[in-house]
């Protein structure tokens, strides 16, 4: 084990203990992924929500063996204060991790860097490292681990016994899609061998597992609807370090030959599919305080046969039971518990339109023009305001290396246009900045614009919020080369982010992603400099519906609006010049409707063309003024 590891600070708010759990839940959360690595790599504090939380409101044993402390929000880091906990800051440092996704596999890779023997702790993160990576704002299936189950969860503890009779429709989702055929890298082979065992008449079995495991099973206990043998011992066998099965005798000829269109599906095992992963230690002490609490209210609970095989197989994963042991988690013997007959599931509540994944109109026929020509009718031009200062630019040439965007490991002509654009975002945060004044860098990457307005601005301090670990760490890295004393880095979702400032800028925000970071501006009545991106990944979410505006919604259905989103992505240099011109009119069709909504809320926004119109394909800025 390495001893040169630099301590951090984990932050984890606290408002209540209810039996053996610490609300919120990922609080709980938290610290049951530690008790799990046994991580002691963190010194962690409790953040109370509340004013009159003491010292004895917090019973040692819910936290394992792990040493807690107390602290108060107004002693927080200032940088961790604008942000929602958990957190994990180090001390002295200007870079800040939030989110529970984002501090459940910072604690992974720390504890496998601290000691590389624990290789199934980096197991958790999946193939190729990816779960729980994509955040919460596009992924439907980061949200409903993250969000979704922790948030109905904790409603369905806190609502009354006559109030919580349904199954929260999010743990219905769970169940359904545990339900769905399970996609594994490379997974022909294993589908091959289900074959033949089908085909050979093989009896599905519990896998044989090590004497550890195999304690943790009862005796005549069988799976509801479980997986086939091949699968668990498939999954077992990664868990317990052994050689995955092979099919007992080669391949037979006319397995060989079938298509792979016809092989049969895999089952869920776990979460995502067949291998234990970081989403199962975040949903478990969630599904545990749902049936916890449904027991002990003597709630005749609607059979959930995949929920419950999946809390039982989790239950026999080595480090499982230890765990929760140590965070006073009792786990259920489910069979006791899940007796409702099989009939009551078809006539349980249904999941609700908003949790569906929105399949409608995926798939959008035809051109622009009808529905450009429909607005023209109603009036609606694309419109786009004079440039305030077209040819200020940057003197590059004086400036330290480090600065420019050329260091963030890019071509030669690529940097050139990246300068171009920068001339046009720091032009226009120049004239609306005042010394004091605290600017957000959203969606930053490796720190392009917020690492030049830090530098340009020393009176003003700069956040920069990013998602990518890599690349905030390598915006670091040119901040420390320059010795900058005025930024902070956050690497987190946008919406874990909930602090006040000044101005909001973003270059190339993708997507959606613009109109969030529009969304937080409005919120904190903060000025805006924004490049829109990506315009054919825009679609309705959880939190946004297209049109935006008043005035679009009157005119434009979704589909019709979809249109010139992915007619708007069609400017790349190698197009015909009339099909770039028709892809910039939907791309100021799209922008002029975002900033209308934002108009709504008592803002002036103007929608300008970037300077020279070749620095980018995207080269559309929004300046709002509240």
């Amino acid at each position: 084990m390495k001893d040169n590891v630099a301590e951090e600070h984990l932050y984890l708010a606290f408002s209540h203990q209810y039996r053996d759990s610490i609300f919120p839940l990922h609080t709980s959360i938290s610290l049951f992924l530690l008790s799990y690595c046994d991580c002691k790599l963190f010194k962690v504090f409790l953040v109370p929500t509340g004013e009159d939380v003491g010292d004895q409101c917090v019973t040692k044993n819910l936290a394992g063996d792990l040493e807690v402390h107390l602290i108060s929000r107004c002693q927080l880091p200032v940088v961790v204060q604008s942000c929602s906990l958990p957190a994990v800051f180090m001390k002295d440092d200007k870079f800040c991790r939030a989110g529970l996704s984002v501090v459940l596999r910072h604690i992974i890779q720390k504890t496998f860097e601290a000691d590389p023997s624990k290789k199934d702790v980096l197991e958790l993160l999946g193939f190729k490292k990816t779960c729980l990576k994509a955040c919460a704002e596009v992924s439907q299936w980061t949200r409903l681990c993250e969000i979704s189950i922790p948030l109905a969860v904790e409603r369905f503890l806190l609502a009354s016994p006559e109030h919580c009779q349904a199954i929260p429709p999010d743990i219905l989702l769970f169940e359904r899609k545990l339900g769905e055929p399970v996609r594994v890298h490379n997974d022909d082979k294993i589908r091959r061998q289900k074959l033949q065992q089908q085909r050979a008449g093989a009896k599905a079995a519990v896998p044989v597992l090590d004497e550890e495991v195999t304690e943790e099973l009862k005796p005549g206990e069988v799976h509801e609807h479980p997986p086939s043998s091949l699968e668990l011992s498939v999954a077992f066998s990664k868990l317990l370090a052994q050689e995955a099965p092979d099919a007992v005798n080669r391949e037979a000829p006319h397995i060989r030959r079938t298509k792979t269109s016809d092989l049969p599906l895999l089952d869920h095992v776990f979460a995502e599919g067949l291998y234990f992963t970081v989403a199962d230690l975040v949903l478990l002490p969630c599904i545990h305080q749902f049936l916890v609490s449904s027991k002990r209210q003597g709630k005749n609970l609607v059979d959930l046969p995949l929920i419950s095989g999946w809390y039982r197989r989790v239950q026999e994963v080595p480090g499982v039971k230890k765990a929760a042991g140590k965070c006073n988690m009792e786990l259920l013997q489910l069979p006791e518990l899940m007796s409702a007959p099989k009939e009551q599931l078809q006539n349980s509540a249904s999941v609700p339109d908003e949790l569906e994944e929105d399949n409608e109109d995926s798939h959008f026929i035809g051109g622009p023009r009808p529905t450009m020509t429909k607005l023209m009718e109603n009036g609606i031009e694309a419109k786009f305001s004079p440039h305030p200062c077209p040819n200020w630019t940057l003197d590059w040439t004086s400036l330290p290396s480090a600065v420019s965007p050329g260091e963030g490991k890019m071509s030669r002509d690529r940097a050139l246009r990246k300068q171009q654009q920068l001339n046009n975002l720091v032009a226009a945060v120049t004239k609306l900045a005042k010394p004091g004044d605290l600017i957000v860098d959203f969606c930053s990457g490796g720190g392009h614009v917020g690492i030049v307005l830090a530098y340009m601005m020393p009176s003003c301090q700069v956040v920069l919020i990013e998602n990518k670990e890599l690349s905030l760490i390598r915006a670091k890295d040119r901040s420390d080369e320059l010795g900058l004393n005025n930024i902070w880095f956050i690497q987190a979702n946008l919406d874990y982010f909930n602090g006040t400032f000044n101005i909001g800028v973003a270059l190339h925000a993708c997507g959606v992603a613009t109109d969030m970071v529009i969304e937080h501006c409005l919120r904190a009545r903060a000025a805006f400099v924004i490049s829109p991106c990506c315009y054919g990944f825009i679609q309705n979410t959880v939190k946004f519906k297209y049109p935006r505006s008043h005035q679009f919604k009157e005119i434009l259905s979704y589909k019709e609006h979809m249109i010139l989103c992915r007619f708007a992505d069609q400017t790349a240099v190698q197009l015909p010049p009339e099909r770039r011109l028709i892809g910039k009119q939907c791309m100021g069709l799209v922008d002029l409707d975002r900033a209308w909504a934002a108009e709504e809320h008592n803002f002036s926004v103007q929608v300008i063309s970037m300077e020279p119109e070749s620095c980018s394909p995207k080269n559309n800025m929004f300046v709002g003024i509240p």
